[in-house]
């Protein structure tokens, strides 16, 4: 008779762990040694439903606990008591978070209470400053220390984890974006922006909504956006607006009138994807697009003071200009008039895997659950 299947938790709560762990997912639930739950917190819950149906996954469970004006310590507590309750009726053999997101904290830590291993796919990524970006530096530092296995996607990020002295067994896997990102990519994804003509402009796609940009900063990246499309009339900019207002008012006030300025509603990852494809380069606050974006050969400035993803800095794929508008008009700037200094990072190899990180891990968890 043969082995019952090993029960499995993947927790997840924003698109970005969504898109991440969405071939995760797929490659557990297609190895029948696994009987893989997704649970998810509801930390994002509209934006989570798009990627789910991109990928054709269903969730098991949903704790739906995203209310209006939720505070961090809001997530963490419902997070933290209904996954209480799920791992204790699911008692799986691990339980899988992404990144460092307040779900992934909250997570972790009510597998830890329960004495469940830890599996934290994207693990070792540092800024060494507790409140740049906040609260993910703090989330991913505190999750490493109650893991058991440690994915990491870079040989940076295994040094990382080496120097802080973490217990458990470190991985480096790459990274599962890129599986996601080739997976859609090769579909040749379109992306229609009302009233924006491809073939007609040299287009920039921003992304702009870390809590560190709140205020002044953003304001500053608004006006810097407004400089570098009035210097390059053949430059069109597309910005898909965060739904927190606290981003979305004062760009859509400064920006809002702009005829080349396309203000949309978060794009779908697949429109994401063909968006990237499509545009000339990226101005972005993103964590996610400065992995993404290089695969498909498209330079990214980024708008932020500090980054835990320093090999795409170093690999020459990604540039850290933070968020002064007289900075973002520079850089933008040299790109759009130096072919020289745009290819060299367009052409940059992209240091964040090769597309089969889903399969290193499910590797590690079947070694480590001695399968």
């Amino acid at each position: 008779m043969p082995n019952s299947p090993h029960p499995i938790c993947i927790v997840l709560g924003t698109r970005p762990e969504a898109i991440k762990l969405a071939p995760v997912i797929q490659a557990f639930r297609s190895d029948a040694r696994f009987a893989t739950q997704v649970l998810l917190t509801g930390q994002h819950k509209e934006m989570v439903d798009q990627v789910m149906q991109i990928f054709d996954l269903e969730a098991d469970h949903n704790l739906d606990i995203m209310k209006a004006k939720q505070t961090l310590a809001d997530i963490t507590c419902r997070s933290l008591q209904g996954l209480q309750t799920l791992l204790q009726e699911l008692q799986p053999k691990a339980v899988l978070v992404q990144g460092d997101t307040t779900t992934a904290f909250a997570a972790a830590l009510a597998a830890f209470y329960q004495q469940i291993p830890v599996g934290h796919v994207e693990a070792g990524l540092r800024t060494d400053n507790i409140y740049n970006p906040y609260p993910e530096e703090a989330n991913r530092r505190l999750i490493s220390q109650i893991t058991q296995l440690h994915f990491a996607p870079t040989t940076k990020a295994v040094e990382n984890l080496e120097a802080s002295g973490v217990t458990g067994t470190i991985h480096h896997t790459g990274n599962t974006v890129i599986d996601a990102l080739l997976t859609v990519a090769d579909k040749k994804p379109s992306c229609n922006i009302p009233n924006l003509d491809w073939s007609q402009y040299r287009t920039i796609l921003a992304t702009v909504h870390r809590r560190e940009n709140w205020g002044e900063p953003l304001q500053d990246i608004a006006q810097g956006f407004l400089q570098v499309l009035d210097k390059f009339p053949d430059t069109a900019l597309i910005l898909p607006l965060h739904r927190n207002p606290t981003v979305r008012e004062p760009l859509t006030a400064i920006l809002g009138q702009h005829p080349r300025i396309f203000l949309t509603e978060p794009l779908d990852y697949t429109d994401l994807v063909g968006a990237i494809q499509r545009c000339h380069l990226l101005l972005t606050d993103s964590g996610g697009l400065q992995e993404e974006a290089p695969s498909l050969g498209k330079p990214v400035l980024v708008l932020r003071e500090t980054t835990e993803r320093p090999e795409a800095v170093t690999a020459g794929t990604a540039k850290l200009i933070g968020t002064s508008t007289q900075k973002i008009l520079a850089e933008a700037s040299l790109l759009l008039e130096n072919k020289e200094a745009y290819n060299t990072m367009a052409k940059a190899i992209n240091p964040f895997g090769d597309g089969q990180a889903s399969e290193r891990i499910v590797a590690a968890i079947q070694d480590f659950l001695q399968l």
